[in-house]
């Protein structure tokens, strides 16, 4: 485990970034879209568009629905995740909206079909949205229940040849302990792929870890909500948590 970093990050061209859906949730009100906040969103990754990278993006469900909660109301694990995925749906066409309102051209891609809403996902029409500076956002998890979003967007990161997978939390990086509850907890700089799976970090699932380790998709972990954080992030700065290799 290593808490310094030896060398820079590399310069990313292509970046997938992995959002919860409580991101797009003004947590004062409680309202599950709040259009200020997902604008604050947008203007974060415009800012990073400008700068020449491509921009694919995974948000989740969880601020509408969470296919786990369902089960405790007789909900089967199945079609709760289904609706979960309806869920991200409606944050992508949110976050749509509000891109497009600042002069972002964005494409929806689901991987349920719904050619009223959002493009059918393919690979080859992904990519070529993205060569051309709009922002894709993928959405419906990977199609199937019983994978997270986390997983969908190590999935999708992997499809279209993602230099990095940054996900965007609450917090500054990963800590050895619940920096909340810990106010002595250390954060890491660094870790490998195997670190993170050996010690169950539940920043990501273990099957996220592993398809970005068989990949060689660096992750960084890092707060989304600090300004220009994401931009200090892709500039190649030391922020947040990095793991590879």
């Amino acid at each position: 485990m290593n808490n310094g970093m030896s060398t820079p990050p590399p310069s990313f061209k292509r970046i997938l970034l992995k959002l919860s859906g409580e991101t797009l949730q003004n947590h004062e009100t409680g309202m599950n879209l709040d259009a200020d906040v997902i604008h604050g969103v947008a203007t974060q990754v415009k800012a990073v568009v400008e700068s020449g990278i491509e921009v694919a993006m995974v948000v989740g469900g969880g601020n509408i629905y969470r296919g786990l909660s369902g089960e405790q109301h007789g909900i089967n694990r199945s079609q709760g995740d289904y609706m979960g995925m309806l869920a991200t749906c409606i944050n992508s066409l949110a976050l749509q909206a509000i891109l497009e309102q600042i002069g972002v051209e964005t494409r929806v891609m689901s991987a349920i079909t719904m050619p009223r809403v959002a493009e059918p996902f393919i690979v080859r029409r992904a990519t070529r949205h993205l060569s051309k500076g709009r922002v894709v956002i993928f959405s419906a998890g990977t199609g199937n229940p019983f994978f997270t979003t986390d997983s969908a967007a190590a999935l999708r990161a992997s499809e279209i040849g993602a230099d990095c997978l940054m996900k965007g939390t609450k917090v500054d990086g990963i800590y050895d302990k619940d920096p909340v509850k810990h106010p002595d907890a250390t954060r890491y700089e660094t870790l490998t792929y195997q670190e993170a799976i050996e010690q169950q970090l539940r920043v990501m699932d273990t099957a996220a870890f592993s398809l970005c380790q068989e990949n060689h998709i660096p992750i960084v972990v890092f707060n989304f909500f600090k300004p220009d954080e994401l931009k200090r992030v892709v500039n190649g700065e030391n922020v947040g948590t990095r793991i590879e290799a």
